[in-house]
Formats: structure tokens, sequence, C-alpha cells
């Protein structure tokens, strides 16, 4: 494996690492947000990564076979909660409003898991480079 494709795949993991703790921080700021109705009721979104394994898979964000990209972004399905306060003002003309399906702790926690991931392929670009200044040092010396 060349020193550009370490970087390239690296990249890679970098963007996609990236993207899910932007998902991540979208769905914690709108974690409190109410709406009149449930199919307006915000959502949380998920990354749905894609290994690269061939190069049809590739395109210009994520251009090196064995990396990873974020094939498509998902809304969760899990439950929206409906609640009873006629006095909100987001409620509808039933009285009811409908909460975010994010859950705080999952979300601090996928952010943490990203961070940790992003970090890693930060050392591996580290690493490598280090490496290939060892190389030409040796090649000098």
């Amino acid at each position: 494996m060349s020193i550009s494709r370490i970087f390239g795949v690296a990249g890679t993991a970098l963007n996609a690492q990236a993207i899910r703790m932007n998902l991540a921080t979208s769905n914690l700021a709108n974690a409190g947000n109410t709406s009149s109705t449930e199919a307006a009721a915000f959502k949380a979104k998920r990354p749905v990564f894609q290994a690269l394994m061939e190069q049809q898979q590739t395109n210009a964000g994520a251009q090196y076979v064995g990396g990873v990209k974020v094939g498509r972004i998902v809304e969760d399905q899990s439950t929206i909660q409906r609640s009873f306060e006629p006095s909100n003002p987001a409620a509808g003309k039933d009285g009811f409003i409908y909460k975010s399906n994010v859950n705080e702790m999952s979300e601090t926690v996928e952010m943490m898991a990203a961070a940790r991931s992003y970090q890693n392929n930060v050392d591996v670009v580290n690493t490598a480079r280090e490496l290939m200044l060892k190389t030409i040092d040796m090649i000098k010396g």
C-alpha cells in the first residue's frame, strides 16, 4: 500500500467520522424541539457507512478503495413521544405536542465514539507521516 493511499484511506475515515459527529451534534441541538404533528416532529439522523471495496464505489469525496464513506443518512425510526399540553404554543388543535425521538444520552455516546474514531485516524495519519520522514532521513543519511 502506497503512503498516499494510507493518507487517502485515513482521510475517508476522517470525513465519515466528521459527518457522524455533525449529525449527533444536530440531533442534540434539536432534542428539545416540539411540534403540533407527529409528521413534523424532529427525527434523529443516522449515518449509514459504506466500505469502499471496489473502484466504482468511489467518488471525489471518497476516492480510495479500502476507505469508507457515508452512503446515506437515514432518520431514526424510534417512537415520537406524544404529550397532552394544551397550553403549549406548539400544541395542535387536539392539545397534543410531539417531541423529538432524540435520546440525549445515546447521542452523547455517539459523539464520544465518533471523536474516538476520528482521533484514531488522526493517529494513523501522524504515524504514516513519521514513518515517511524517518525513511527520507535514512535515505539521506
